[in-house]
């Protein structure tokens, strides 16, 4: 499983001109799963985005969490995490998760995100979204299972 979390001002989903998903002060991440992931790996990597201390303090330092600023989640699936670009100029996506296995993980992901997290808001599983953020920062963290789990 792959969390790409880019800590924003704001940010936005929209599906054919319709918004399911709006945040103020938060993160967005972006949700890749592949075959091996399960229920076990994705509170692994929940607890750690939630616990992630990547905004400033009184002292400008880094050390306040998305429950400590109040923050806010935009969730959005994409499989696109797992490319594979190793041979030629298209990637490969043989890596990422069956459709029917990620969607049941990322639902759960939103379910169990909004039981820590008053404001948690996503994208539509396989549409074509359109995001709109502002990246505040920049600051943007890659979390790997492979690496925590």
């Amino acid at each position: 499983m792959k969390f790409v979390i880019q800590r924003v001002t704001n940010a936005s989903c929209t599906v054919d001109s319709e918004v399911t998903g709006t945040i103020g002060k938060g993160f967005l991440v972006l949700i890749g799963v592949s075959n091996e992931d399960t229920r076990e790996i994705a509170d692994k990597m929940i607890k750690k985005l939630i616990g992630l201390r990547i905004f400033e303090d009184a002292e400008g330092k880094t050390n306040l969490s998305l429950k400590d600023v109040d923050g806010e989640l935009l969730l959005i699936s994409q499989f696109t995490l797992y490319a594979d670009c190793r041979k030629g100029n298209r990637p490969s996506f043989i890596n990422a998760g069956n459709p029917k296995l990620a969607k049941e993980l990322y639902e759960y992901i939103i379910a169990k995100c909004k039981q820590e997290i008053p404001v948690v808001n996503q994208g539509i599983f396989g549409a074509d979204m359109k995001i709109s953020l502002l990246n505040d920062g920049p600051f943007t963290i890659v979390l790997d299972s492979a690496e925590i789990c």
